[in-house]
Order: structure tokens, then sequence, then C-alpha cells
């Protein structure tokens, strides 16, 4: 009898917050030859199959964390050779630059920065919102992209942000959302796709996401 190749998925740990929820969320979308692995091990995160990266909190924080425990070559790698998906302030580590805390370089995965929607943010018809950006919110698919599969455009999101990315390349968006202004939620280039929202608390359309992550073979 041949052996089920298992498939693992890490879910990087570099000391941000609770993974827990993400964990859960893939561990209910996987089959039962998909292992999910909370790890800040790279050498773990090297061997996977597919790699998470998640965001939570401050953009200086994440990055320096990524630096302190190590595991910035390890998310670089990952990011060359597998399917790789970030999320929530992911999307912003992967940018050139953040505004955010004075100013911050991040991976610069993606070139471009990300932006603070400002403390008199307001909507087209110039009533005040409310900021960070938080609640549900309907993302508009830009391209056609097998993390899209089974979701339809236009699907609401759970969104909490105050920052907002701004790719240098507009063929690199795969997903936008409207809060005052058109902005992106969702980066795609090659094996890395990323996304602003937070897929484990969007309930059917998230678990999709995360469903289609982890049969995704990284090719766009």
């Amino acid at each position: 009898m041949s052996q089920v190749h298992t498939s693992t998925v890490a879910v990087i740990d570099y000391g941000m917050g609770n993974l827990h929820s993400v964990a859960k969320a893939l561990e209910h979308v996987a089959d039962e030859h998909t292992q999910v692995i909370v790890t800040s091990d790279p050498a773990v995160i090297d061997a996977a199959d597919r790699v998470l990266l998640p965001g939570v909190g401050a953009i200086r924080d994440c990055i320096g964390e990524m630096h302190n425990t190590g595991l910035v070559p390890s998310i670089q790698k990952a990011m060359r050779e597998k399917p790789f998906l970030a999320i929530c302030v992911g999307i912003q580590s992967l940018m050139s630059h953040s505004e955010e805390n004075g100013g911050v370089d991040c991976l610069n995965h993606f070139e471009g920065n990300a932006l603070f929607f400002g403390d008199n943010h307001k909507d087209h018809d110039g009533s005040k919102l409310k900021v960070p950006h938080m609640g549900w919110n309907q993302v508009k698919q830009s391209i056609s992209h097998p993390l899209w599969q089974g979701i339809p455009d236009n699907a609401r999101f759970y969104f909490v942000h105050s920052y907002y990315v701004v790719p240098s390349n507009q063929n690199e968006v795969a997903g936008t959302c409207d809060y005052g202004l058109e902005f992106c939620v969702a980066l795609a280039r090659d094996n890395v796709f990323a996304v602003q929202f937070h897929p484990e608390k969007s309930h059917k359309d998230g678990l999709q996401l995360y469903k289609n992550f982890i049969h995704w073979d990284g090719k766009p």
C-alpha cells in the first residue's frame, strides 16, 4: 500500500498575538492528510508545504519580532519557494515601507507603502468615517485567482485596521474595498497571496479562502 503524503501548513509564530483562532480555522477546513503547525522554528517552516504569516498589532513590533526571532530568512525563503499566505498586518509587513510608528521599513516583497487612513478620514459624501476601519466590508475581486475560488465577488469580510497598502504595481492588486476611498485589500504575485482582512473571522467565505489555500499549488 502506498503511503499518503501528509501536507503541512506552518503558521508562523513570531510572538505576536494569539494564533489559536487562525490555526483552528485552518484545521476546520483541512482534510485528514493536512497537518497545521503553529511554529517559531525556522527548520519546521523551511520543511512545510505551505506557510501562513499572520499579523497582529503595530508594524514596528511585528517587523522587530520577525528579526529578533531570526525568522526573516525563513519567511523570505518560503515566499520564493512555496504557497504563501499573509493576513491582516501580514500584508503590510510584505510592503517596502509603512507610515506607522513614525515610519518602518518592511520586508519589501511587494514594492509600495502602507498608509494611514488619517484622523480626519471622510466618506465620499464628506461625512466622517471612524478609524480604524472595523467590521464587515465588501471585497471586489480584481483578478481571477485560485484563492478566490468558490467565493462570490463582493463577498463580505471582516476588517480591523488603520493602515492600508498602496502597491507600486497595480497588476499585483487582487482585491479592493471601499471606505472613503477604494483601496487594495489583497495582493498576489506568483506563489504569494496576501489579504488585509481576517479570514478566520469572516465566516464561510473566510473559511473558503483558507480551504483554497490548503489546496493551492502556488500557481496564479
